[in-house]
């Protein structure tokens, strides 16, 4: 029994350690294929702006495989339902304008932002939440900067390719920082 608890951690943490190194990878690809295309509105604008959450929410899936505390699991859960429900209202409003586009981003953005901090502050005792802490406030932040431009009538929305690789960066210190956990315990 002792033996099954000791590496239930040591699991948790390389599953994590592997979802934040696939996170990033995503990140930085998504944002430069964004880059490459958000100053034209169309069909491959509304295609990448609704795999992004519906790719958080296949991560946030992958996580509730872990045997973790339930405080996290209710706002994985709920993370999953929003980002899902976001990509319908991203393949929607990106139809209308950039503008509602960026508000419906912002909106989701906020919010997934404090299931983040809420998920990171539960998980705190594994090690390598700090830089998801910091992350999950920083999305709250921007979520409201990006819901105030679009309200305002931006007609860019080449900075939530910035705000993605900003998370695809603390998503690999998270995993660099658990990396260097593993390493120690073993």
């Amino acid at each position: 029994m002792t033996t099954s608890v000791l590496q239930q951690p040591s699991t948790m943490t390389a599953m994590l350690r592997r979802l934040y190194l696939v996170r990033f990878a995503f990140a930085v690809v998504w944002a430069a294929l964004l880059f490459l295309t958000a100053s034209a509105t169309g069909p491959f604008l509304t295609i990448l702006l609704v795999v992004y959450p519906l790719a958080d929410a296949a991560a946030v899936l992958w996580q509730l495989r872990s045997k973790d505390q339930a405080a996290s699991r209710a706002a994985e859960r709920i993370n999953v339902a929003v980002s899902v429900a976001v990509a319908v209202a991203l393949g929607w409003a990106s139809t209308v304008s950039v503008s509602a586009a960026l508000t419906v981003w912002g909106v989701w953005a906020a919010a997934a932002g404090l299931a983040q901090l809420a998920t990171a502050v539960a998980r705190r005792s594994s090690g390598g939440q700090v830089p998801q802490i910091l992350s999950g406030a920083l999305s709250v932040l921007a979520g409201l900067a990006f819901t105030a431009q679009g309200i305002q009538g931006a007609s860019s929305i080449s900075g939530v390719g910035g705000y993605a690789i900003l998370g695809g960066v603390f998503f690999l210190i998270s995993a660099l920082r658990l990396g260097a956990l593993q390493r120690r315990a073993s």
